[in-house]
């Protein structure tokens, strides 16, 4: 858990291992960065929290945990708290109780945090112009987006794009290069080779280090490309078909190599739930070759053809409604495009035990995939934690 330090008399907050020192009792210490700026705190230019990957404190309880995996996900972008309450069977007024108490923001404020942070991160690495970054970040309009930077940072998108640093900008031939930040320790060897032995044939690949995989944007190809990047961070190369909502492609990605996870055991987590739930079926009724073969062609004959990509990729995975029919997941497949079976980030075991064909190993690996609060309640197989403690 990344712990932030405010101090009283500069109105500044600070990550872990800042260099500056003030007076103990001029510190207030806040469990999040978005509570930090709540609180009237800016961001410290010299450690420049923003560029740190923050968790939820680990005794949140889970309503307001699967809360936040729903703002991550981007359904406070075109709805207010009103509908993420009702995701959740509480009223606004409740959910926004639970994240004063919990986590000292309320959602909105929360995704309006996260909004800003990742814009100030483009801001720093790209040469996205700022209506791009804008709507890259989620904002729903560039008043919006002006006014939220100016209360957060204290200054205008262009004046903070005008202070970055020789060093931040991340060139790079083709595609949007982004830092994928993280706490340390951080084993990209072994989370690397965890996904080598799970890749999807056709979908994903991991060659020399770097992990790639084909992506669709509302029907759209695209290619993400992750890689070791420094001591503090993954470097990700996004190919994308257009910017608006980049903020969810790049989180998605955060949390499929599990950067922002416990730092002791981190736990690969989901590119697409459904994906993970019909790779967790087929694997559990298969043995690994077989498996293999029963993916690429499930890839191949359902998938969406991408061209030109090399490494191995040649297809977007296909969505529920195609594999109703298929071999081994075609209840899965049925029960997810009904509605009857709903794969968030934040899926529990029973309603997945009840699909014909998902056995309870399938179902806690599916569960343990998506939903990273659970992770240290589920027993972990060895096959699927990647544990830097040692």
């Amino acid at each position: 858990m990344t712990t932030y330090s405010a101090v009283r008399t500069t109105g500044i907050y600070c990550r872990p291992g800042c260099g500056a020192k003030p007076r103990a009792e001029n510190v207030r210490t806040f469990e999040l960065a978005a509570a930090a700026e709540a609180a009237g705190y800016r961001a410290c230019l010299r450690c420049r929290p923003y560029r740190v990957a923050g968790t939820v404190p680990d005794e949140a309880p889970e309503l307001v945990c699967r809360a936040v995996q729903l703002i991550i996900a981007g359904v406070l972008d075109e709805s207010g708290e009103a509908a993420l309450g009702a995701r959740l069977g509480l009223s606004a007024r409740h959910l926004r109780r639970l994240f004063h108490e919990h986590l000292g923001v309320t959602p909105d404020q929360f995704a309006r945090s996260r909004r800003a942070h990742f814009a100030r991160r483009l801001l720093d690495d790209s040469d996205l112009s700022i209506a791009d970054i804008a709507f890259a970040s989620g904002f729903g309009s560039l008043r919006q987006f002006n006014r939220a930077m100016r209360e957060i940072f204290r200054a205008s998108p262009r004046e903070l794009r005008d202070r970055r640093r020789r060093t931040d900008r991340l060139v790079a031939d083709g595609g949007l290069a982004l830092r994928l930040p993280f706490t340390t320790p951080y084993d990209w060897e072994a989370m690397s080779t965890f996904l080598a032995s799970q890749a999807i044939p056709g979908v994903e690949s991991v060659e020399d280090g770097v992990y790639r995989r084909t992506i669709s944007l509302d029907g759209d190809p695209g290619l993400l490309e992750i890689g070791p990047g420094g001591p503090d961070h993954l470097l990700l190369h996004a190919h994308l078909p257009y910017w608006e909502g980049v903020i969810h492609v790049v989180e998605r990605a955060a949390r499929l190599v599990a950067v922002e996870a416990d730092p002791d055991v981190r736990v690969p987590g989901a590119w697409g739930p459904f994906e993970v739930a019909v790779q967790a079926v087929v694997r559990d009724q298969l043995p690994p070759e077989d498996a293999d073969d029963v993916l690429r062609k499930l890839v191949e004959v359902y998938g969406v053809p991408v061209a030109g990509l090399g490494h191995g990729l040649t297809h977007a995975f296909p969505g529920a409604e195609a594999l109703t029919e298929a071999e081994l997941v075609g209840p899965l497949a049925q029960a997810v495009a009904s509605g009857n079976v709903v794969l968030d980030h934040g899926a529990g075991i029973g309603s997945l035990e009840t699909v014909p064909g998902v056995s309870a190993d399938a179902a806690r690996q599916i569960a343990m995939r998506l939903d990273t609060q659970r992770r240290r309640e589920l027993s972990l197989p060895n096959s699927a934690a990647v544990d830097n403690a040692s």
